[in-house]
């Protein structure tokens, strides 16, 4: 046997991967360990406050996915869906601010509309990653998912500066608000819908493995609870307090900017190549626990947009043949799959064990960078 051997994708995307659909089913309690949130329960009178963790648990029942190009096609439709909700939503709050004047919905606004714009470079993203790998993108399209998330993270930072020069200009010269209750009426609106668009971008998000769907789904969220913020302010107006209003409306920018630090966060280990070191212990004990392997070393993973890809090395008995050694490292990459489900594409590296005393690396060991 050569002193490496290599075995790469042969064009296993997904997971189709040498196994029928079949098997599929019968490993569905799989879905148990999909993805880096742990699953459990989010129902309950305070499910809702669970979910408001940044990029937090995921349901069991959300993580079986088939494949990144399912996910890509549901990640559109959640956009489609979303965008009528944002869009219909910041509508109706167009016409009150024009009726009252109020900054505070007005920088509500301001947001909603960003939010519901954020769905166009996330879903030409998702568009993108659909296509095939080429011979200069020989991995795919899907980090142009995680660029997206990036577009979303400067949006929410441009609708922060806006609403917060919109709340000082309110400050320095305050003016009367008018038609309080329909103001109140907008923000409850805003609330209803924006806390509806972000449960829907986040469960998405979760069950494709998405981080900037999560992202803006956040960003709806955070949408949704300033608009009960502008109800405060409201009422703070009708108590004779009128710069409640713009002061409410600072308020919201300081949300903002909070959930861009948290979106910023979660996007910039993407494109770094991050993962939950679970992960990484994940793969490694399940590669560990196939017959034939030795040792696990070397684990690598990281995500491409909602796709999730690894590369690790096995090391096997030195004395077996090329194919025995081949059918080992197929089994390893046969149980990541199912201990994954959100695994794409993984390269199992074969290393000798060496017990013949053989230094099965030493014609690279001069190539080999310092730790």
């Amino acid at each position: 046997m050569s002193a490496r051997e290599e075995l790469h994708e042969h064009g296993h995307n997904d997971h189709d991967h040498e196994h029928d659909d079949h098997e599929h089913a019968e490993h569905a309690d799989h879905a148990d360990h999909a993805d880096h949130d742990h699953s459990h329960d989010h129902g309950g009178p305070l499910g809702w406050l669970r979910e408001l963790l940044p990029f937090g648990h995921s349901h069991a029942a959300e993580d079986k996915i088939d494949s990144a190009l399912e996910g890509s096609e549901r990640g559109i439709w959640a956009l489609k869906v979303s965008l009528l909700g944002l869009g219909a939503t910041a509508l109706f709050q167009v016409v009150i601010v024009l009726i009252s004047g109020s900054v505070a919905l007005l920088a509500d606004t301001i947001h909603n509309f960003s939010d519901a714009l954020t769905a166009v470079p996330l879903w030409f993203a998702f568009a993108l990653s659909r296509r095939a790998a080429t011979r200069r993108y020989t991995y795919g399209f899907g980090r142009a998912e995680d660029i997206a998330g990036t577009v979303v993270v400067l949006m929410i930072l441009s609708s922060a500066i806006i609403s917060g020069w919109e709340s000082y200009k309110k400050l320095v010269d305050p003016t009367p608000l008018t038609n309080v209750g329909w103001v109140i009426a907008a923000a409850i609106i805003g609330f209803l819908g924006n806390e509806g668009v972000a449960l829907f971008r986040i469960r998405v998000g979760r069950e494709i493995g998405s981080a900037a769907l999560i992202a803006d789904g956040q960003h709806a969220r955070v949408d949704g609870f300033t608009s009960l913020a502008v109800l405060i302010g409201a009422v703070g107006s009708l108590l004779g307090f009128p710069l409640a209003d713009p002061i409410v409306g600072a308020l919201i920018t300081i949300a903002i900017l909070f959930i861009v630090k948290d979106a910023a966060v979660a996007m910039w280990r993407r494109l770094m190549d991050a993962v939950e070191p679970a992960e990484v212990d994940r793969i490694e004990q399940a590669a560990a626990r196939v017959a034939g392997v030795q040792e696990v070393h070397e684990v690598r993973a990281r995500w491409i947009g909602h796709a999730l890809s690894a590369d690790l090395h096995i090391v096997v008995d030195e004395d077996l043949p090329t194919y025995a050694s081949h059918g080992i490292a197929e089994e390893v990459r046969h149980a990541l799959f199912h201990a994954q489900p959100r695994l794409a594409t993984i390269t199992v590296h074969v290393d000798p064990c060496g017990h013949g005393g053989d230094d099965h690396h030493a014609a690279t060991e001069h190539h080999a960078r310092p730790a």
